[in-house]
């Protein structure tokens, strides 16, 4: 990873965090992006430790804002190779009889327009360094649809979607896209809280190491998707 730029969305705790930290460690640059200004840069002076971090506030559900981000990162680092698109929000337990306007908006842009934005950003700067990768951090409710879930269900279905019409659209480019779609992780999302009850959920760390092994494969191999979920889940 040495020598590679790479731009984490949500990346100041997490999986994003994780993710930052890992590819820290083996030798990228990484900027990390949230919308609480503070929360960057308390992140930023904590990554400096690992390696050469930066980062700014950014809502991904405004696409002046993320264009502004891919320049602070351009300006710091020069371009980007690596895209994360972390950044996701999760209003769960309501029908959609419940679920405000505002919220399912809320959901589809932050999760799905928001991806969207990022990538349509990354794709020119990576063309013209050579080549990227975008990996997009979805979820198996992209595929497995719950009840009071239906509008985190429906950003995610549109994420998978997306991203497996978008590998095929820049694969001759040299730019590599993939989706994880991780079950239950032991993080904040969704208003969670993460415990040692719930060890046996996946780690923000196990999504880090896969990120970590899409970008090490050769370059003639692309897993487009990879579904990971906890090994040991509770008996029901």
């Amino acid at each position: 990873m040495k020598g590679k730029v790479a731009i984490i969305t949500g990346g100041t705790k997490g999986i994003g965090r994780a993710i930052a930290e890992r590819l820290l460690g083996a030798g990228a640059s990484v900027f990390i992006c949230s919308r609480n200004a503070d929360e960057v840069t308390k992140a930023v002076a904590e990554l400096s430790e690992l390696g050469n971090a930066a980062g700014d506030g950014c809502d991904v559900r405004d696409e002046a804002s993320v264009r502004a981000m891919f320049g602070r990162c351009g300006r710091e680092f020069g371009g980007v190779d690596i895209l994360v698109n972390n950044a996701g929000v999760g209003i769960n337990g309501k029908t959609v009889e419940e679920i405000t306007t505002e919220e399912f908006r809320q959901t589809l842009e932050t999760n799905l327009f928001g991806t969207f934005y990022a990538c349509h950003h990354a794709i020119p700067v990576m063309r013209g360094r050579g080549g990227g990768y975008i990996i997009n951090i979805s979820s198996l409710a992209g595929q497995n649809p719950h009840p009071r879930m239906a509008a985190y269900n429906a950003s995610k279905f549109a994420v998978n979607g997306f991203t497996e019409a978008l590998m095929q659209e820049v694969r001759h480019d040299n730019i590599k896209v993939s989706y994880i779609c991780p079950g239950s992780v032991n993080t904040e999302f969704g208003g969670d809280t993460p415990s040692d009850e719930k060890s046996w959920q996946l780690q923000p760390e196990d999504i880090a190491d896969v990120v970590l092994d899409l970008l090490e494969m050769n370059i003639r191999a692309l897993p487009s998707k990879v579904e990971i979920r906890p090994s040991k889940p509770p008996k029901r």
